[in-house]
């Protein structure tokens, strides 16, 4: 498999605060890579070093067998990447349409038509939906709209912090098979942080366990399971992060 992105020893220091500790990870082209751990363990700070809006302290980043050294290659990038917030939410006074149309036409002006067909297409929403505005919307509806925003563009690598956060049973399954359908179409390579262990174990072909700024697993979620001898993937991250407290005692 062709690697897209690795982050090569990165540290962030916030002040006092070591936020990321010797981060190191890679990950290939086509695949769901997943970034699971609890709140405060690094997940967003690191997610957002790969969307190159924060630079590590220390470390590197190489996109598509390239280190990142200036403004130059960032924006090299950013050109093939995407990134979607957990804050994200829609302007509520455009309909789920000319939402869609406002960032297609930011991205081509030429061939619009065609990223918002297929953002309308990821969303799932019904053009009776679309043609409302997004202020009416329930949060699963917003979701689904801003992940159709995010992929409609058929990115490199799309990033996603928590994409179904605080959504209902139905929206979640939605959102899921729609970022997994897409990946098996189009060969984007899909980025997400979870808490959702079923949604882990149900779309992500790799996982990587982050506790307090350290990697502490990186694998399938079946072979996490397997190599703690847990009965679910939410058993053996347990199990992994107390065995990596007791490697720092």
């Amino acid at each position: 498999m062709e690697e897209v992105l690795s982050l090569i020893g990165v540290y962030k220091v916030y002040g006092s605060r070591t936020i990321l500790h010797d981060i190191n990870l890679q990950i290939y082209s086509g695949e769901v890579f997943c970034l699971v751990g609890p709140n405060g363990a690094g997940k967003t700070t690191t997610l957002r070093i790969m969307a190159t809006l924060v630079k590590p302290s220390r470390g590197h980043l190489r996109f598509f067998g390239k280190h990142i050294r200036g403004d130059g290659d960032i924006l090299d990038v950013r050109r093939k990447i995407t990134y979607l917030p957990e804050e994200s939410d829609t302007y509520f006074r455009l309909t789920g349409y000319e939402y869609l149309e406002f960032f297609a036409k930011l991205y081509d002006q030429d061939n619009y038509s065609e990223i918002v067909e297929l953002g309308v297409e990821i969303s799932g929403l019904s053009k009776e939906d679309l043609s409302k505005k997004t202020g009416t919307y329930s949060k699963g509806m917003r979701r689904r709209l801003l992940l159709a925003r995010s992929l409609m563009v058929k990115p490199k690598i799309a990033i996603l912090d928590e994409p179904t956060s605080g959504l209902d049973v139905f929206s979640n399954v939605a959102i899921r098979s729609r970022i997994r359908e897409f990946t098996d179409r189009y060969g984007t390579t899909i980025i997400l942080s979870s808490h959702n262990m079923l949604e882990v174990m149900s779309i992500c072909d790799r996982v990587s366990l982050i506790d307090r700024g350290r990697i502490i697993y990186t694998g399938t979620p079946d072979e996490a399971i397997e190599r703690t001898g847990a009965r679910d993937l939410e058993e053996a991250f347990i199990k992994l992060v107390n065995r990596s407290g007791d490697d720092e005692h």
